[in-house]
């Protein structure tokens, strides 16, 4: 493992997801599940989110449809968190789904939905 990206992952993965999160998740982690939070926060977060190639917000609209298309709930909660750090709107993120809805068919649309105002109420969005 690198270290400096795994560090360079983590920092960003705090800012994004919120420190407080990320915290829990890692202290939660076991035997089984500390590898695989090693690897998301080096190579997802570290090797991926740090590159300069496009901004964390177009990082988020990517990363809301791929989990929507794949029918990923949580993780999809929470990259809408993620999104709103990452400066979307509450009004984009519904044209976002409303454009997955078309492309994806009104079940994964919907579903996504279900979703997003769950996350919005939680945040009193």
């Amino acid at each position: 493992m690198s270290a400096e990206l795994y560090e360079a992952g983590l920092a960003v993965r705090k800012e994004i997801a919120g420190a407080e999160f990320v915290e829990a998740t890692l202290a939660a982690a076991d035997d089984f599940t500390k590898p695989m939070q090693d690897f998301v926060t080096e190579y997802c977060w570290g090797a991926v989110w740090t590159r300069p190639g496009i901004d964390r917000r177009s990082r988020s609209i990517l990363n809301i449809g791929m989990l929507a298309a794949a029918n990923r709930p949580e993780e999809l909660a929470g990259h809408i968190k993620g999104g709103i750090t990452n400066g979307l709107t509450k009004t984009e993120i519904q044209e976002l789904l409303l454009q997955i809805s078309i492309y994806l068919g009104m079940p994964a649309g919907l579903g996504a939905f279900r979703v997003a105002k769950r996350v919005f109420d939680e945040m009193g969005i």
